[in-house]
């Protein structure tokens, strides 16, 4: 497996690392515990050594399955998990239509500490605020971090889903080494200057949802349904009919695979990959052989003309439907 550097942090990890979310949480009902464990360790096998949770995925039982999955493992791996919900109560409960944030510096570091224990480790390697708090200035948070970090049990700083002006406001007080964001084929936002502070900065990206919640591997079209405990059933873009608008994009991905002997799984994956040397995707799965199907895009090479012919024929496919629903897009860009 490749490895790559998360930005100028000097945080290495394999090219491609695993999203842990949907094993417990969020892709209908949490999978078998002792297979997931399983799976977790093949990947390490395999070679991946970068792994996402965050407390809200149960919430907390995910990252008590990665915690003992890799507590056997752990000097060969790097665990990221996120903070900045409010979990006191069912972290799904809404208020005024969204989820309850929590970013005070009096949290994070619970936050830490119940992270800690959960993961069976002394140190989080990266610690990222899931989603920007409009209560609690940015500074104050990057402050909270860098002082888990002197105390050393902390590792790294990141954020998710800030947008740029935040990203630059937290790294005058805490290198930021890594910022997370939906980023793929089918939502290039990032492409509109966030890419490029990160650049500017020497910040990683890490890419989650890089196969578009599952879309962009050709395995779905208008008539697949979902179980009721999918949040899939939430979004916009996973409607019918925008299903059936978005079929082009994996079309698209159907005809580079074949020229490449591939699929589209892993076109998707691989034009991630080419687009800077510091972003490492994190494609989730719970089934091994979709595991290997991820691992193979690190090995594909798309040439610049692949990957000119793939932008050109990208650019005239209109994506349909939001990500999000308005209360949850509300809770990103900030």
């Amino acid at each position: 497996m490749k490895k790559r550097i998360l930005g100028k942090s000097g945080l290495e990890v394999s090219a491609l690392g695993l999203g842990c979310m949907g094993m417990s949480f969020s892709y209908g009902p949490p999978k078998d515990k002792q297979e997931m464990i399983s799976m977790l360790r093949t990947a390490v096998e395999r070679g991946i050594t970068f792994f996402d949770t965050a407390e809200v995925y149960g919430p907390f039982t995910n990252e008590e399955l990665v915690g003992e999955a890799l507590a056997p493992l752990r000097d060969r791996v790097v665990i990221a998990t996120k903070f900045g919900f409010d979990t006191s109560a069912d972290p799904r409960a809404m208020k005024g239509g969204g989820p309850v944030l929590n970013s005070r510096p009096e949290h994070i570091r619970e936050v830490a500490e119940a992270s800690l224990k959960r993961l069976k480790t002394d140190v989080i390697d990266l610690f990222y605020q899931h989603r920007v708090d409009p209560d609690v200035p940015i500074e104050e948070v990057a402050g909270a971090v860098k002082e888990l970090i002197q105390a050393g049990k902390v590792k790294h700083f990141g954020l998710s889903e800030a947008g740029v002006q935040t990203v630059r406001r937290a790294h005058a007080v805490q290198p930021v080494a890594a910022v997370q964001n939906e980023y793929s084929l089918w939502f290039r936002r990032p492409e509109e200057g966030l890419l490029q502070t990160l650049e500017e900065l020497g910040i990683g990206l890490v890419p989650y949802s890089p196969l578009g919640k599952g879309y962009l591997t050709g395995k779905m079209d208008a008539n697949t349904t979902f179980d009721s405990t999918d949040f899939r059933t939430t979004l916009p873009r996973f409607t019918p009919e925008a299903m059936r608008a978005n079929q082009a994009m994996v079309d698209l991905l159907g005809r580079i695979a074949a020229q490449k002997n591939a699929t589209p799984a892993q076109v998707a994956l691989a034009w991630l990959l080419a687009q800077k040397p510091w972003i490492v995707p994190i494609p989730g799965t719970t089934r091994l052989e979709r595991l290997d199907e991820n691992i193979g895009a690190v090995a594909l090479q798309l040439t610049v003309d692949d990957l000119r012919d793939i932008d050109s024929a990208a650019a005239r496919i209109k994506v349909e439907g939001a990500r999000y629903p308005e209360k949850l897009e509300q809770l990103t860009g900030r």
